[in-house]
C-alpha cells in the first residue's frame, strides 16, 4: 500500500498545550512464543549489560506492529484513530497509556491520562461495585475524599445503583463496562484514551457517553478515539489517523482520511471484478425460457461503466436470450453492502414501479435508468432475478460492483439528489 504523506492539521492553535506527543514511534512483536521467550530474555541480558539491543531492527519471525509514527495531541482537541484489524491501533494506545514499551521512538504525555481501553478489566470480580470504585479510581489518581465527593455522580452515570452492593462478578458484561466508563471519566483526565468503548450499553447510555465526553472537552480534555464505526469518528474528531500494518497512511482533516481509509477498505482489490459481468451459455435443456447474458452498468453516451459515482446517473443493464415471448415479466433488484453488517440497502422491482415488461424472442437488453446513484462509496452485491407470477425464469446470484465520489458524501447512509434555492418575502 502506498503511504501517504498529507498536511498535519491541528484544530487548535499552534500555541496550545500538548499534551501527548508521539515521535517516530514503532514497536515489534514475535509470532511464535518460544522465539518471543527467548528474545526477552536476550533483550534483558542485553540491557542488564548496558549494551545496544537493537530495537530497530527485526529478528527471525518478528513484524512492526507500529513503523515510525508520529503525532501531537493538544489541549481540548480530538483526534481519531482509523484502520482494519491488527492495523497497530491498540498497541499505539496501550504504548501511550504506558502499558507497553516502545521499540523505537519516545511518547511524551503530559497531565492525568486515563485509558478507556478495555472497560471493566481492571475489576476485582470477587469485590463489590462500591469497592471497585474506590480501588480503581484510586488507581487512576484519585484521593481517598474527591472519590467520596463523586461516588454518586459515578452510580448514577453507570445506571448500576440497585447493584452497587453486590460482588461485580455477578454483573453483565455491559454493566461492568458502564461502570468502567463512569469510574475513568469521573476523574476528569487530562487526556483520555477511548478503544472501541462508545458502543457499549444501549442507546440511552451511548447518547449520555457523547454528551459527557462533550463535556470533557470543553473543559479541555483532550483524547484519542477508536472506532470501526465511521460515524462516531465524523461527529467528534476534526482530525484522524489512518492507520495500516502498523504505517501511518494519511493524517489530517477527519473527512479525507475517513473518505481514504473507506476506498482501501472497501475498494482494494475489488476493480479487477468490476464491469460486465458475462454468463455462461445455458443448453435448451437447462434454459427455463429465458436465460441472462451478461449485466453491467452504462452512462448515459451508453458506454460501459466500470464504477459508478455517487450522485452520477447510470442505466442498470441486463442482457437476455428469449426463447418465447413472455409477457408482464417481473425484474427484481436486490442490492446488498459488503462492507459493515452486509446489509440490504435497495429492493427495487419493475411490478413495484407498474412497470409490466414484454420480452420478444431473441436478444434482448432491460435497462433501469438512474438520474442519480444514491448509494454512498464501498462494494455492494446485486442478486438479479425475472419471473412471471411464480414462475421463475433465471437469476444472477451476485454481480458485484463499486461505488466511488468524487462528492463529500462520508457523513451519509446515502446520497440524496438536491437542489437550493432563495426565495424572498
Amino acid at each position: 500500500m502506498t503511504k501517504l504523506i498529507d498536511q498535519k492539521i491541528s484544530v487548535q492553535p499552534q500555541d496550545t498545550e500538548v499534551f501527548v506527543s508521539v515521535d517516530n514511534v514503532s514497536k515489534k512483536f514475535c509470532r511464535d512464543l518460544k522465539s518471543s521467550l527467548f528474545y526477552g530474555v536476550q533483550d534483558i541480558a542485553t540491557e542488564l549489560v548496558g549494551s545496544n539491543r537493537k530495537s530497530d531492527t527485526l529478528r527471525p519471525k518478528e513484524f512492526w506492529a507500529l513503523k515510525d509514527v508520529s503525532f501531537q495531541l493538544r489541549r481540548g482537541e480530538a483526534i481519531g484513530l482509523v484502520g482494519s484489524n491488527g492495523a497497530g491501533k491498540s498497541t499505539l494506545l496501550r504504548i501511550i497509556s504506558g502499558l507497553i514499551k516502545p521499540d523505537t521512538g519516545s511518547v511524551k504525555v503530559k497531565g492525568k491520562l486515563a485509558p478507556l481501553i478495555a472497560l471493566g478489566a481492571g475489576f476485582n470480580p470477587i469485590l463489590t461495585g462500591r469497592e471497585n470504585i474506590y480501588a480503581n479510581m484510586s488507581i487512576l489518581g484519585l484521593a481517598t475524599k474527591e472519590i467520596k465527593e463523586r461516588f454518586q455522580d459515578v452510580i448514577d452515570f453507570s445506571g448500576i445503583g440497585d447493584a452497587i452492593d453486590a460482588p461485580v462478578q455477578t454483573y453483565s458484561s455491559g454493566m461492568a463496562a458502564r461502570l468502567g466508563f463512569a469510574c475513568a471519566v469521573y476523574i476528569e483526565p487530562d487526556v483520555l484514551l477511548i478503544d472501541e468503548v462508545l458502543a457499549v450499553g444501549d442507546i440511552k447510555f451511548r447518547m449520555k457517553c457523547h454528551k459527557k465526553l462533550a463535556q470533557l472537552r470543553e473543559n479541555g480534555t483532550a483524547f484519542v478515539l477508536v472506532s470501526h464505526n465511521a460515524h462516531s469518528i465524523l461527529n467528534v474528531c476534526k482530525s484522524s489517523i489512518y492507520l495500516s500494518k502498523g504505517q501511518l497512511i494519511t493524517y489530517g482533516e477527519t473527512e479525507l482520511v475517513i473518505r481514504k481509509y473507506e476506498e482501501d477498505l472497501c475498494l482494494n482489490g475489488a476493480e479487477s471484478a468490476l464491469g460486465r459481468m458475462v454468463l455462461p451459455e445455458k443448453s435448451e435443456a437447462e434454459s427455463m425460457g429465458l436465460d441472462f447474458t451478461s449485466v453491467f452498468f452504462r452512462d448515459e453516451q451508453g458506454k460501459s461503466l466500470e464504477t459508478l459515482f455517487s450522485g452520477e446517473p447510470a442505466s442498470l443493464c441486463v442482457e437476455c436470450k428469449a426463447h418465447q415471448k413472455i409477457d408482464q415479466a417481473n425484474l427484481s433488484v436486490l442490492v446488498t453492502a459488503l462492507s459493515g453488517e452486509n446489509d440490504r440497502v435497495l429492493h427495487l422491482t419493475t411490478a413495484s414501479d407498474n412497470e409490466e415488461l414484454t420480452i420478444l424472442p431473441g436478444k434482448s437488453e432491460i435497462q433501469m435508468y438512474m438520474p442519480y446513484c444514491s448509494l454512498i462509496p464501498g462494494v455492494y452485491s446485486a442478486k438479479i432475478y425475472i419471473r412471471r407470477g411464480v414462475q421463475s425464469f433465471d437469476m444472477i446470484e451476485s454481480f458485484r460492483f463499486t461505488v466511488k465520489t468524487n462528492k463529500t458524501v462520508s457523513r451519509c447512509l446515502f446520497y440524496q439528489p438536491r437542489t437550493w434555492k432563495v426565495i424572498s418575502s
